[in-house]
């Protein structure tokens, strides 16, 4: 099982913090989430996702994955 933690507006758009889940790869949990969090569908495709730490684009396996971090654009400077 792989920790999914959301921050700010994914946090906003998940309703939840964190939650627990079982896909085996990185798409595969986008499309979960989407499903799950259809507010996610706007955010997701501009998230960078950070896998046990390390960020990631496209596809990864989760097998052997702790956390997955959701972490939206961020405004500042």
């Amino acid at each position: 099982m792989t920790l999914v933690r959301f921050f700010a507006a994914a946090e906003e758009a998940a309703g939840t913090a964190e939650e627990t889940r079982s896909e085996s790869t990185l798409d595969a949990l986008r499309a979960a989430l989407v499903a799950d969090h259809p507010g996610l569908g706007g955010i997701l495709p501009r998230c960078a996702v950070l896998i046990d730490g390390a960020r990631r684009d496209g596809d990864a396996t989760l097998t052997d994955t702790r956390t997955v971090d959701i972490l939206p654009p961020f405004a500042g400077g």
